[in-house]
């Protein structure tokens, strides 16, 4: 029997690790049932010793032996470089994340939780595309035009210049942007597409691997920017082979709380803008709409509180270039003779542990036997190192049952051995907290060139600051109270 010109190999869909054949665990991570079937084309042998490419007399690289012409290599410092044109979409919190619209045959992936409202908000921006720029073509894999037309209805979208397509063939879809020609390609979603040439059904890592990169590539000639949907793991992480993330231009992340109304749209990966860019839409009836102002829409309403509560402190970051105030949220409670809880929603948990570690070695705090749940308000993700002393000001607050002084927001990284390291752009975090009201802003030492501010050297100093209340006369530093900061 002949050799075929395609063989079968197994790869690993967490570590891109292969193998020849078809393995219950993957021995280079460990990862149990990942290894994924893929068909690809054979190795041809070079002849001769040719085949690559023959070399003009001149030295320089020619035409190869096939026929085809070979890229010469070109110096760095003579590459032209030219300016990309953007696409905006019309909608202000978007294209705030994208640095400016969407680059020329661009490829973003908009990934969220499964009712978040990733289906409203590209419908949305495909009817903004379409009445500003032109035709539009949105591709629907996963829902019928009906549904998508009622969507349509609910949003009040009149749908003119948008061009529906309910297929999951990935030439057909690249057939009909040939001949429409549209400014924006919207595929919803990317996991849903199939080639017919392939082994495997849609969703599984050949197709959505190969998939993409068909389509990658004809957004790439046509100039066409393309927007993927795709859907996430239950830890949250984008769903199919890792390579997906490498191969867009950009990944957007849209969260936020089912229950509540505003969602958060953060660019996790952007390589034409800054990748930790946020923008804040509010669900309504008529779909998301803009924030204007997101920092008092991320504070919780404190004229619904009679009194200031404790483990509540408020952070001053910066996430891209918007400086934001949001509100930190901690609880502590007695394990109960068994291992002690840590939850974190909103920050990274492993960064949680390390400044609960802080607070009990370098502050005192006796944290080991109690539960630590963190919460940041508004479906809000910290990413920025700033928001180490917001968070431990709230733990402190609510294992003292102290409130933290309510005029006071705080910025600041901390080190292992106690320290307040300085965080950069204070003058916007002051002047972001000043016009919401704050008082202060209490930053590492030395972070406010102008000598004045609320300042402390170390995580203890700050807790005692923020802290200010006092017990039998006495403030907590001074006396022999076991829970006392720094006691």
């Amino acid at each position: 029997m002949p050799p075929t010109d395609t063989k079968s190999v197994f790869v690993c869909s967490e570590c891109q690790t292969r193998y020849a054949r078809w393995e219950g665990r993957c021995s280079r991570c460990g990862a149990w049932n990942a290894l994924n079937e893929t068909v690809e084309p054979r190795k041809r042998a070079k002849s001769n010793g040719i085949g690559a490419g023959a070399r003009t007399s001149g030295g320089g690289i020619g035409i190869g032996i096939d026929g085809f012409s070979l890229i010469e290599p070109i110096e760095l410092s003579r590459v032209e470089v030219s300016s990309a044109s953007r696409l905006d979409t019309g909608i202000g919190e978007f294209d705030r994340v994208l640095g400016g619209g969407a680059v020329a045959g661009s490829v973003l992936l908009l990934s969220g939780e499964p009712g978040v409202g990733k289906s409203t908000l590209l419908l949305q921006t495909a009817a903004s595309v379409a009445a500003r720029h032109g035709a539009v073509l949105y591709i629907s894999g996963e829902e019928s035009a009906d549904q998508v037309r009622m969507r349509a209805g609910r949003l009040g979208v009149s749908g003119d210049r948008i061009f529906l397509l309910n297929t999951d063939d990935v030439d057909i879809i690249i057939a009909q942007c040939d001949e429409i020609k549209p400014r924006l390609l919207v595929v919803d979603s990317i996991q849903t597409v199939s080639a017919s040439d392939l082994p495997g059904t849609a969703g599984s890592v050949t197709q959505v691997r190969e998939c993409a990169r068909r389509l990658t590539a004809r957004a790439k000639t046509s100039g066409i920017p393309l927007i993927l949907a795709g859907h996430v793991t239950k830890d949250g992480s984008i769903a199919g082979p890792r390579v997906l993330e490498h191969t867009v231009d950009v990944v957007l992340q849209l969260s936020g709380d089912s229950a509540g109304n505003l969602r958060t749209l953060h660019g996790t990966k952007n390589r034409y803008g800054h990748t930790n860019e946020v923008g804040v839409f509010e669900m309504g009836a008529k779909g998301l709409s803009e924030v204007s102002d997101p920092s008092r829409s991320l504070l919780t309403d404190r004229s619904l509180r009679p009194e200031p509560a404790a483990g509540t402190a408020v952070a001053a970051v910066i996430e891209g270039t918007r400086p934001l105030i949001v509100e930190v949220q901690a609880l502590t409670a007695p394990s109960g003779g068994q291992a002690a809880r840590r939850v974190a929603t909103g920050i990274d948990l492993a960064r949680m542990n390390q400044v609960v570690a802080v607070l009990a070695r370098r502050v005192g705090l006796p944290l080991a036997s109690q539960d630590v749940i963190v919460s940041v308000t508004g479906g809000m993700r910290l990413t920025e190192p700033a928001a180490d002393l917001p968070i431990a000001l709230a733990i402190a607050s609510s294992l003292l049952d102290v409130p933290v002084d309510p005029g006071l927001a705080a910025a600041g990284e901390i080190g292992l051995s106690g320290e307040l390291r300085a965080v950069p752009q204070a003058p916007r975090r002051r002047s972001e907290a000043a016009r919401l009201g704050f008082g202060a802003c209490l930053l590492p030492r030395g972070a406010q060139k102008d000598g004045t501010g609320l300042e402390a050297a170390t995580l203890a100093e700050a807790v005692r600051m923020a802290l200010p209340r006092t017990r039998d006369g006495l403030h907590y530093a001074e006396s022999g109270d076991a829970t006392a900061p720094g006691g």
